[in-house]
């Protein structure tokens, strides 16, 4: 028989709180769905990227996206970004896919996949989340690395060889 562990004393006021929650039947508090601009993920990743040519009132991904994607996607993709769209939609859950397309703004079909970003010297593996709908590749490997400064070296000056002694 597994032993409970005891709550300990509690005032009066918690008991009360703690009993009102069991007689509503609120066990924890619910995770919100994400949205972007209204739209769940599934129905964002539906849309068609282009507005229909038809005139009708569908929605499109580039309507919601910031003023710069939407610049960028007005424009069209170059012909890399477009390959590397392909392959994205293709790839399994767990597989990556290496870019050095920097420059490709996070689409909805991008949700939830591995890619990895080129930064100039080694490609660095992320999984996309909602929360990056809008914003760029090259946004989230960083280019530049914090310099590391150890003490001072051979033919420093004098005053830059005082180490005090408190």
């Amino acid at each position: 028989m597994a032993r409970r562990k005891s709550k300990g004393f509690r005032k009066p006021k918690a008991v009360r709180r703690a009993a009102r929650k069991r007689k509503m039947g609120v066990a924890e508090r619910r995770k919100r769905e994400f949205t972007y601009r209204g739209y769940t993920i599934p129905e964002l990743q539906q849309m068609p990227l282009y507005p229909p040519e038809d005139g009708s009132d569908q929605v499109s991904i580039i309507e919601l996206v910031p003023s710069r994607v939407r610049r960028t996607l007005d424009r069209g993709l170059p012909r890399e970004c477009e390959h590397f769209l392909e392959r994205i939609t293709e790839a399994e859950a767990n597989q990556v896919v290496r870019t050095h397309r920097r420059d490709m703004p996070v689409l909805p079909v991008m949700v939830g996949k591995s890619i990895g970003i080129y930064n100039g010297r080694d490609f660095v593996n992320i999984e996309v989340q909602p929360e990056m709908l809008g914003h760029y590749l090259g946004e989230f490997a960083l280019t530049r690395r914090k310099p590391v400064h150890t003490g001072p070296g051979v033919g420093a000056t004098r005053s830059s060889k005082h180490v005090a002694l408190k």
